[in-house]
């Protein structure tokens, strides 16, 4: 039986240093991809999942066992990357230089059909998908990658944006429908 997280929390409140470790392991991953997708940046991911997970160990005496330790270390990673979006103007650029940054994403991941037709239009959706996520508002983009990508509950994706789930629902069907709008000419070429 694997151990839960709060069990491993209070190993390293008693001192366990090492423990930590093993909510990294967990929790790591979903991170950094939730970083990757705010930003648009691996460096940047990486960054931020750092001083997320830096803060969260120094903060560890505020985490209150009432809530999943994931959703109180998602809220944080969040807030690091608001932050970061905010302190390098990094949401600015994606409006401005969009087209840039998402060919370089669409570059990295790898298509699931050999054509090479296929793969440019892969190619094409994806940077479709990132250029309307840099006109998100910071919220918009957050709540948008949390429930889209890594399909959290909302009470979850609210825990972690500090708001309520009916600020949370209309936050993500404004930012759908801001996607929905920009992959139209897309949508509608592949028809």
């Amino acid at each position: 039986m694997e151990e839960g997280d709060a069990a491993i929390v209070q190993r390293v409140r008693d001192g366990e240093v090492e423990a930590f470790r093993l909510l990294v392991e967990r929790h790591g991953r979903s991170l950094y991809v939730l970083a990757h997708r705010m930003t648009g940046n691996a460096t940047d991911a990486e960054d931020i999942v750092q001083e997320a997970l830096m803060k969260a160990y120094r903060q560890l005496d505020r985490f209150e066992s009432r809530a999943e330790f994931g959703t109180w270390l998602h809220r944080i990673g969040v807030n690091c990357a608001l932050d970061h979006l905010r302190n390098r103007k990094v949401l600015a650029q994606h409006l401005s230089d969009g087209e840039d940054d998402t060919g370089a994403l669409a570059d990295r991941i790898p298509a699931t059909d050999p054509a090479p037709d296929q793969r440019l239009a892969d190619a094409q959706i994806l940077q479709r998908v990132e250029g309307a996520l840099g006109t998100l508002s910071a919220a918009e983009r957050a709540a948008f990658v949390m429930r889209h990508f890594q399909e959290l509950p909302l009470c979850e994706i609210a825990g972690a944006l500090g708001i309520k789930e009916n600020a949370v629902k209309n936050t993500i069907f404004r930012a759908v429908q801001k996607v929905r709008r920009a992959l139209e000419p897309v949508v509608g070429d592949l028809r």
